[in-house]
């Protein structure tokens, strides 16, 4: 099993393993491959706290305002040829501030965890969930008064800079794709007690509509100090792991509210453990590519 260094502290499990390795000494955002039959593969995780530290002011792309932006995992934005690896970033928007609406080469799923605003005609609030197939357009995004946040995940980096509806030379751009463009219903958190205490593990679909892929989103809640087996991987084309509430043990770390966990597609299936005041996590599995 042999590890490629990146950048700072991450832990990598092994398909075949029960116990995970442990990595140390290590420099950067996480892509730490093990070979597992021929594949190159990991789990990645970030602290969200980590993330909230390093917001930094950035330019939008797509209002030409000043924001503030921070990274999970690889670059902010693409234009590359498609590569493996996770892509996750925070973008955190001005109050009444618009993005243009636009479309992005790569799916995604787009989390968002604070603040209040609309998409297109539909209400988006903490918290909601979005999903969307490669080449399909949406928004205009616009914050409210007291701002907005989202959190773009995408299994792969690569033709992810965004392209504005509003600029020439967009329908040449376009290719094939499903055109999901899906908003969840608003999706309650647990107070602290009965998080806590509760004796059951619960998995809810955070979407109504009929799914016919292998994508999915699902809500997983877990009493203190309760385990329960993520998605088989090769099931689909990988997935997130996001904590909204409570806290999730990884070997030596717990992971607070807003951190993040990406399982590739090659590795072995993740346990979510709960910390000692439960965890509420959004899961969220990428079809495999249909481009």
């Amino acid at each position: 099993m042999e590890f490629v260094t990146a950048v700072d502290y991450t832990v990598a499990w092994r398909g075949g393993l029960k116990s995970p390795v442990l990595l140390s000494n290590i420099v950067s955002e996480g892509a730490f491959p093990s070979t597992r039959d021929g594949w190159n593969a990991v789990i990645h995780h970030k602290n969200g706290s980590d993330v909230l530290d390093s917001l930094a002011p950035v330019i939008s792309p797509g209002s030409g305002i000043e924001h503030w932006g921070s990274s999970y995992f690889g670059p902010r934005y693409s234009m590359t040829e498609i590569s493996a690896g996770p892509q996750a970033l925070m973008t955190q928007m001005c109050a009444n501030e618009t993005i243009l609406p636009h479309f992005h080469g790569v799916a995604q799923f787009q989390i968002f965890p604070s603040g209040a605003g609309t998409m297109g005609k539909t209400e988006v609030r903490a918290l909601s969930l979005q999903y969307k197939d490669h080449h399909s357009a949406y928004g205009p995004l616009v914050a409210g008064p007291h701002g907005l946040t989202f959190i773009a995940l995408r299994n792969r980096i690569g033709d992810s800079a965004p392209v504005y509806l509003s600029k020439p030379g967009y329908r040449e751009k376009l290719k094939p794709s499903k055109r999901r463009n899906w908003i969840s219903p608003h999706i309650p958190l647990s107070t602290r007690p009965v998080l806590q205490y509760r004796k059951d593990v619960s998995w809810e679909p955070v979407f109504e509509q009929d799914i016919k892929d292998e994508m999915s989103a699902r809500m997983v809640r877990l009493g203190a100090g309760m385990s329960a087996m993520g998605p088989d991987p090769k099931g689909g084309g990988g997935y997130y792991v996001f904590v909204t509430t409570g806290s999730m043990q990884m070997p030596g770390e717990i992971l607070p509210p807003w951190s993040m966990v990406f399982v590739e597609p090659g590795e072995g299936a993740l346990e979510i453990k709960a910390g000692g005041i439960g965890l509420e996590a959004l899961v969220m599995q990428f079809a495999h590519d249909d481009d």
